[in-house]
């Protein structure tokens, strides 16, 4: 009778200025992670996305104290998306799955077992997703539902609910780190490949230790992004928003010119001064749009690294960074 092997499963946690309360937390989610019936081999690999605090320092020292521990340094802040795909690579070739989940128990860690239990069943991604959205103010859960409406509308995906909080078969991460391009929206992707799905259910608990890195301008700028990344609707409603412009145009000319033949035509500007606001703003925005889709064109072909990994110095030794 032979014995099958072990599965390895990864647990990729980003992290960035999380100090307070990252050693009580990862020895919890390791804890409740190892606690199911299924028999695996678990390692966590947690990529500081270039915290400003002691989190760097605290990381070392757990690397030191967790043989299951891997820890991946930033040069600087690059990003959570730039942080989960430098996770996904570092145990891509070494992990049968690997479980993406957030450093604060915000993504509960007793969903583990039963989220490799689906796994082992046949599912290639168990996605938890939130059944709530926990103490987020008023503003935020607006803001929110208008981007997943606009999302939808725009790329044909459905994300409403959906986290970070995943788990992949090999075979979808090593898809997910095929993709060519750099700046690429993890939930978005993993949707738009269409793996085989399970889903399980959470509500987001209050958060324990630290506060939210997000803030309203970077929840923006993350939503304008993604939204132009799965979507080049944006730049067909230019064609829509001129031609609508034009016969306006058309329309305010005929008028202009049936009242000039009846001698009906009035002196002053103000019709030519809403024309020129209306058509300048119009162009503007056309503008911003084209603008911004080659910004993100810009930005590709230039080809530098998504991130860059740097070794941390012991001793007197001190190794030279690492790009990817």
């Amino acid at each position: 009778m032979t014995n099958e092997p072990v599965p390895v499963i990864a647990l990729v946690i980003p992290v960035f200025n999380e100090q307070a309360g990252i050693r009580q937390h990862l020895h919890q989610i390791h804890q409740q992670a190892a606690s199911g019936e299924v028999a695996c081999q678990l390692k966590l690999v947690v990529v500081d996305d270039g915290s400003t605090d002691g989190t760097a320092a605290e990381l070392q020292r757990l690397e030191e104290e967790m043989d299951a521990l891997q820890v991946i340094h930033f040069t600087r802040n690059f990003g959570k998306e730039a942080a989960i795909s430098a996770g996904l690579a570092a145990v891509a070739e070494s992990a049968d799955a690997v479980i993406l989940l957030d450093s604060d128990l915000q993504h509960p860690p007793s969903l583990i077992p039963r989220m490799v239990q689906l796994w082992q069943a046949g599912a290639q991604v168990v996605e938890a997703y939130k059944t709530s959205r926990g103490d987020e103010s008023k503003a935020t859960k607006m803001f929110a539902r208008i981007f997943y409406g606009l999302f939808h509308r725009l790329a044909g995906l459905r994300l409403e609910g959906q986290s970070d909080y995943k788990l992949l078969d090999r075979q979808v991460v090593n898809t997910y780190l095929a993709c060519p391009e750099r700046h690429k929206f993890f939930r978005g992707l993993i949707q738009w490949m269409a793996y085989p799905t399970a889903r399980l259910p959470f509500e987001v608990p209050p958060r324990q230790a630290g506060q939210s890195q997000w803030n309203r301008l970077k929840l923006l700028r993350y939503a304008l992004y993604n939204i132009t990344a799965f979507s080049s609707l944006p730049l067909a409603l230019i064609f829509w928003m001129g031609l609508f412009s034009l016969l306006i145009g058309c329309l305010v000319g005929a008028i202009a010119l049936y009242q000039k033949i009846q001698g009906l035509s009035l002196t002053g500007f103000t019709t030519v001064i809403l024309l020129v606001i209306f058509f300048g703003g119009l162009i503007m925005l056309s503008l911003g749009i084209v603008g911004h889709y080659l910004a993100r064109i810009y930005d590709e072909i230039k080809g530098r690294p998504g991130y860059i990994i740097r070794t941390p110095r012991k001793s007197q030794t001190r190794k030279a960074s690492e790009i990817r």
